[in-house]
């Protein structure tokens, strides 16, 4: 059994029109959110390895999201850019590559992909939208990270917050 765990990226700000969405920051409902699900997530989860998109809005939700699960320094995170993607299938390409000494992953990304990828996974239809700061907690059928394009439905949702 493999775990995945999905944080979308907190509310960001919209106030520059002219910044490339990469460079779009937080607002302020994203920097007050973000370390609001750290602090909650501490009180229920073990630190584990985070993977983050190299995007503005997602790096600072990691970094806010610290403020209330500081035990997360323990583990580290990676910058990957392959995480910058809106496409579902693109994650799964991903994970896929992802060592199987892990035996749970959680990444900091955007919607639609996280939404999709967390249907694709459970069931079509599990969850409409996975809002700003949201986490879904995913338990998949498999040994190998390497399997998971084949593991369509063989997931199980934990959580959803």
């Amino acid at each position: 059994m493999k775990r995945l765990c999905l944080l979308r990226h907190a509310k960001s700000s919209w106030e520059n029109p002219s910044l490339l969405d990469r460079e779009r920051p937080l607002n302020k409902r994203g920097y007050r959110d973000a370390p609001r699900m750290g602090a909650y997530l501490a009180g229920r989860y073990s630190p584990i390895p985070f993977f983050v998109s190299p995007a503005r809005r997602a790096q600072e939700t990691y970094t806010e999201l610290l403020t209330g699960w500081p035990e997360l320094n323990s583990h580290g995170v990676t910058t990957e850019e392959a995480l910058y993607t809106f496409e579902f299938r693109e994650l799964l390409q991903w994970l896929s590559a992802c060592p199987d000494e892990l035996a749970a992953v959680a990444m900091v990304g955007y919607n639609p992909a996280l939404t999709d990828l967390t249907n694709w996974l459970v069931g079509k239809g599990i969850i409409e939208n996975l809002p700003t700061a949201g986490w879904a907690d995913l338990v998949i059928d498999l040994d190998r990270w390497s399997d998971i394009e084949l593991s369509r439905g063989r997931g199980h949702c934990k959580t959803i917050i």
